[in-house]
C-alpha cells in the first residue's frame, strides 16, 4: 500500500466516523465479530506464528495470546455500557444552580501498530479497547513475523468494513508512512528505539501516543524467600516464548550466598519445564537469525568482560532457531547483556547484598516496564514501592499482573507512556468531555461588567469564602 493509499484510507474512515459514530450496539457486535473472528481461525493463527518463529508451541499461543484476549473482549463487552455512561459531579458553589458531568466519546480513527513477539494479542488487544470506546481503527501488526501478518490481514478485512476497521501490512517504510498520518490516536507497542521515531513522526500532526515499549524489568529476591519457589516462577516468566516477552524477568538481583543453590534449583526447574529441549516441542525458537546473532553477541561480550555463563540443560545438538536458557553470572555495567533488553532465554544474576543496593540499582537505570519482588515481608514490599518507579509490579511471581483486566498496563519514562487494558483502555482511546450545563437564571449574571460597588463587594465576599 502506498503512502497516499494509506492517507485515503484515513480520510474516509473520518469521514465515516464524523457521519455516524459508533453506538453502544454497533461496539458490542464488532466485539462479538472479533471473537467470533479469532475462535473459528484459532488454528490457523496458531499455525501462522509458528510459522514466523520457526516454531512455537500451540499452547504457548493458545496460553499467552489466545485466551487473554478472548478474556479481554468477554470483560469489554461486560462493562461497556457502564463504561459508556454519563458520570455527574458536584457543581462548583459559585456557578450553582449549573449542573456538571462528563462523558467519554471516541476520538475518531485511530491507528495501531503490532508487535512480533505476541502478533496476534499486541494488533487485536489494543483494538478491543478501541472499538469498545467507539472508534474506528486502522491496525499495522509487524513486519518481522510475516506469516502472522498476513492471516490478521486477511481476516480482519473480511470480517469488517474498510472504512470501520482495516488492516494493512508492510515492511518498513510503510511504518514510517502510518506512523505520520494524521490519525486522532496512534497506539505503538516495540522497542524504546522504535518509539523515539514513532513519536518524532507524529509530532508534527500532534497526534497522541501512547508507547508500549519494554526495558530491563528486574526480579529481586530478598535472602528470606523461598528460593526454589522464586526459581520457578522467575523462570518460568523468562522461558516463555523463549524469552522474548517485553515483560520477562530481564536480570535477576539477590546476594551472592545463593548462587549456587539458584542453580541447582534453575537446572531442576528447566528440566521439569522443557526436559529433553532439544526435541521438545514446547519451548519455542528465536523468531529471527538476525535476534538470534544479537543474543549470541551479548553471551560473547559479558564472557570477554569475565561474566560466567551456566547452561541449564545439557544437550550436544540443537535445532536451528533454538537457544538453550541461561545464567550469566560477575556480571557488570559495561557489559551489554546490563545495556540492552534481552529478549531471549538469558537470565543475568547481579549479586548485591541489600535491599537498598538494590533499589539504588534500579533508580540508577531507565524506569523498568515492571518490576518483580519475591519476599513476605509486607514493611519490605512496601519500601521497595515507595522507593521505585515501573510500569507494573508482581509481588511473588512473574508478569501475571498484565492479565488483570482491571489493572492498566504501561510503562514509565522510557518504557513507555499511557495504559491499555479494560478501563483504562477505553479510557486511553476516549475523550474524557466536560459538560456544564448552566440554568435560565444564574448566580454569575450578577458578575458581569460594569463592576459597580455592590458588585465590588460581592466578588470581595466570594474571594473570602473561597480562602475558608
Amino acid at each position: 500500500m502506498t503512502s497516499q493509499e494509506l492517507s485515503d484510507l484515513l480520510k474516509i474512515q473520518q469521514k465515516a466516523f464524523t457521519k455516524s459514530p459508533p453506538e453502544y450496539e454497533q461496539r458490542m457486535e464488532a466485539l462479538a465479530s472479533l471473537s467470533e473472528m479469532v475462535e473459528k481461525n484459532q488454528e490457523r493463527l496458531i499455525e501462522a506464528v509458528s510459522q514466523d518463529f520457526g516454531h512455537r508451541s500451540s499452547e504457548e499461543t493458545t496460553i499467552l495470546e489466545l485466551f487473554p484476549l478472548h478474556d479481554e473482549i468477554k470483560h469489554a463487552r461486560r462493562h461497556l455500557k457502564n463504561w459508556m455512561k454519563r458520570k455527574s459531579v458536584r457543581s462548583s458553589w459559585f456557578l450553582l444552580p449549573s449542573t456538571a458531568y462528563y462523558q467519554f466519546q471516541p476520538l475518531g480513527s485511530v491507528g495501531i501498530m503490532g508487535a512480533w513477539n505476541y502478533q496476534i494479542l499486541l494488533t487485536l488487544s489494543p483494538l478491543v479497547d478501541a472499538i469498545a470506546a467507539g472508534n474506528h481503527a486502522i491496525i499495522k501488526p509487524s513486519e518481522i513475523a510475516p506469516a502472522s501478518a498476513e492471516v490478521i490481514k486477511d481476516l480482519i478485512n473480511k470480517t469488517f468494513d474498510s472504512s470501520y476497521i482495516h488492516c494493512v501490512t508492510g515492511d518498513a517504510e510503510l511504518a514510517k508512512d502510518f506512523s505520520s498520518l494524521p490519525f486522532d490516536h496512534l497506539f505503538f507497542t516495540g522497542s524504546t528505539r522504535v518509539g523515539k521515531l514513532i513519536m518524532a513522526a507524529a509530532a508534527p500532526n500532534l497526534t497522541p501516543v501512547t508507547l508500549e515499549l519494554g526495558g530491563k524489568s528486574p526480579a529481586i529476591i530478598h535472602e528470606s524467600y523461598d528460593l526454589e519457589l522464586a526459581a520457578k516462577r522467575i523462570l518460568a516468566g523468562k522461558l516463555f516464548n523463549a524469552g522474548q516477552t517485553c515483560v520477562a524477568p530481564d536480570y535477576l538481583v539477590m546476594p551472592a550466598d545463593l548462587n549456587d543453590k539458584l542453580i541447582e534449583y534453575s537446572k531442576q526447574v528447566v528440566e521439569k519445564f522443557y526436559p529433553d529441549v532439544a526435541n521438545n516441542k514446547q519451548y519455542s525458537y528465536i523468531i529471527s537469525d538476525k535476534h538470534f546473532k544479537r543474543l549470541t553477541s551479548l553471551l560473547e561480550d559479558a564472557k570477554q568482560k569475565g561474566a560466567e555463563i551456566i547452561e541449564l540443560c545439557e544437550t550436544n545438538e540443537l535445532p536451528e532457531g533454538m537457544m538453550t536458557p541461561k545464567l550469566v553470572f560477575d556480571v557488570s555495567s559495561d557489559m551489554d547483556i546490563m545495556q540492552e533488553e534481552i529478549f531471549g532465554p538469558l537470565l543475568p544474576v547481579l549479586n548485591l547484598d541489600s535491599m537498598e543496593q538494590a533499589i539504588e540499582y534500579v533508580n540508577a537505570n531507565a524506569k523498568p516496564l515492571a518490576l518483580y519482588y519475591f519476599d513476605d515481608n509486607q514493611d519490605r514490599i512496601d519500601h521497595l514501592l515507595k522507593f521505585t518507579l515501573s510500569g507494573g509490579v508482581t509481588i511473588n511471581d512473574t508478569i501475571y499482573h498484565l492479565a488483570q483486566h482491571r489493572l492498566p498496563f504501561g510503562g514509565v519514562g522510557a518504557s513507555g507512556m499511557g495504559h491499555y487494558h479494560g478501563f483504562d483502555g477505553f479510557k486511553t482511546f476516549s475523550k474524557k468531555r466536560a459538560v456544564m450545563q448552566q440554568k435560565k437564571f444564574a448566580a454569575t449574571d450578577i458578575l458581569h461588567p460594569p463592576y459597580t460597588e455592590i458588585k465590588k463587594k460581592l466578588i470581595g465576599v466570594m474571594g473570602d469564602i473561597s480562602k475558608v
